[in-house]
């Protein structure tokens, strides 16, 4: 005996194509006419409602359009008017999937369920990659920061400029103090749009309290994979609108230097088939998906998001789509392969080791992420160095120097200081000293400038500062790079002269100097 599976759409194109009159059947011939004439009126009421939402989320896209080319034609500073106009419009867009009030029920009881908080935002629109990034409070460490760090530590402004991190606060109670945060460590990014922080209201999360405990998963473990579910739906309707591409990130992950260009260039090599594009091994890292699929993939996780963690169901959604039953699963992973393409070396790391899930130890690690670059070696001219700054053990200023490894020390106050003194008064052209390296993206100097000694020191009498130097360059976002002026002469050293606390350490990864030929 063989059996026909028949989909839904395609029994109301089976169903739509007959004549009413062919709709009448004995019942006894057919026990199951009632079921089957209920069946086509959903079908043809559903139909009539995805047109509507369809035509309706048309209308909505376009008239953020619409405000969006407003503020960009207008002169001088969009207004906070405009930019809540555009938030308000993208976030009427959850709207638009009506079976989220399907799958969430209660959603009817509230009015503003699916508004977020928008605590951050320019509401920029219109680039190539969103990236979204759920966080919550951790009870041991926060990672937040130096992941941002890291996402941000050697793009370029044009690359800033094409794309949109979104921070989505699990915890709304924390979302004010985390804000904050945001706006002192990356006033920049905050300022220009790249960076949002967002969190969703209260009454989106359904009652947690009765959830069936499935896969020997304790009841805790099941709300904390079950509420994510729910966490991660929310963040990619809300970014959907924003650009081209959705990268789903972490808050506690590392990048490869140049990520977003090998994001970008790897998606745009591939055929139009391809569902998810994986840039990291492990769970839902990196895992990048075309804006306009969103929707879609969202109403698949919220149809399960009580039974299964997110990974798993976005397995199940390709099953669903390319095997078949009747295959085995070599065949059904081949079909899956051409949706789900791994690209290789890993783009992101894990580096948390204290789940958001409380108690829980976490030390993933992605094998195919390989070893980053850490320091840049230089041949640099004979020197004494010395610094006042406290070593963290082996990472000295003379390896650095010599090129055989970085330095790394303890939080620098007002008046620390590194001195490279040259052996021979020497003419050097210019100079770049890096600080903070991809690990340890936020370990940066700043508020601390460069001073060259001239071996002349008539050089110093002729200029209208007292002291032993002549001031040559800052730090700007932990770089610091120049050229000193021929009129200066021979250099004796070079210090650099922090003017400051802080409260990182700080850590320098490339040391050069360019002495003149």
């Amino acid at each position: 005996m063989s059996w026909t599976i028949i989909t839904i759409p395609t029994l109301y194109n089976l169903l739509s194509k007959l004549p009413m009159n062919q709709w009448v059947w004995k019942i006894e011939d057919y026990p199951y006419q009632t079921e089957f004439l209920e069946l086509r009126q959903r079908l043809l009421y559903a139909e009539k409602e995805n047109k509507k939402r369809s035509k309706e989320l048309s209308s909505a896209l376009d008239e953020i359009k619409r405000v969006v080319e407003k503020r960009e034609n207008s002169t001088g500073n969009h207004t906070d008017d405009t930019r809540w106009n555009v938030l308000n419009l993208t976030s009427k867009l959850f709207m638009h999937l009506a079976n989220m009030y399907y799958y969430l029920p209660h959603l009817q009881e509230h009015e503003d369920s699916l508004r977020p908080n928008v605590v951050i935002s320019q509401g920029r629109t219109g680039v190539s990659l969103v990236m979204g990034i759920p966080t919550v409070k951790r009870e041991k460490q926060s990672y937040l920061i130096d992941t941002l760090n890291s996402l941000f530590f050697d793009a370029s402004e044009e690359q800033k400029n094409d794309c949109v991190v979104i921070i989505f606060v699990v915890n709304a109670e924390y979302v004010n103090s985390i804000a904050e945060d945001v706006r002192t460590r990356f006033p920049n990014e905050v300022q220009s749009g790249v960076l949002e922080v967002i969190s969703p209201p209260a009454s989106y999360y359904p009652d947690l309290s009765t959830l069936k405990e499935t896969f020997g998963d304790s009841k805790e473990r099941v709300r904390w994979r079950t509420k994510q579910n729910l966490d991660y739906s929310f963040l990619m309707l809300y970014a959907q609108p924003k650009g081209t591409f959705y990268l789903q990130l972490e808050d506690d992950i590392i990048a490869k230097p140049q990520y977003i260009q090998s994001v970008k260039s790897f998606a745009l090599k591939q055929s139009s088939e391809w569902m998810v594009l994986e840039f990291s091994q492990l769970g839902f890292i990196g895992k990048l998906f075309k804006s306009e699929d969103l929707p879609f993939i969202v109403e698949f996780f919220l149809m399960f998001y009580k039974d299964k963690p997110i990974d798993w169901l976005l397995d199940h959604l390709l099953w669903v789509k390319v095997c078949n039953p009747e295959k085995d699963a070599k065949h059904c992973d081949k079909q899956k392969a051409h949706l789900r393409i791994r690209s290789k070396p890993s783009l992101f790391q894990h580096v948390g080791f204290h789940s958001s899930l409380a108690g829980k130890i976490q030390n993933l690690k992605d094998k195919d992420f390989g070893k980053n670059a850490l320091h840049k070696a230089h041949v640099n001219p004979p020197a004494t160095v010395t610094t006042s700054l406290k070593v963290y053990q082996h990472y000295t200023l003379e390896r650095a120097y010599e090129g055989k490894d970085f330095f790394w020390a303890f939080a620098p106050v007002a008046g620390d200081y590194i001195l490279f003194s040259f052996l021979e008064p020497l003419t050097v052209e210019g100079y770049l000293f890096k600080s903070g390296n991809i690990e340890h993206p936020g370990d940066k100097l700043n508020n601390s400038t460069v001073e060259a000694l001239p071996a002349d020191v008539s050089v110093l009498l002729a200029t209208e500062e007292h002291n032993c130097s002549h001031f040559n360059g800052i730090f700007e976002n932990g770089v610091a790079e120049g050229i000193i002026s021929p009129s200066v002469g021979k250099i004796q050293a070079i210090r650099l002269s922090i003017h400051s606390n802080s409260s990182v350490w700080v850590l320098l990864n490339e040391v050069p100097g360019k002495k003149a030929n």
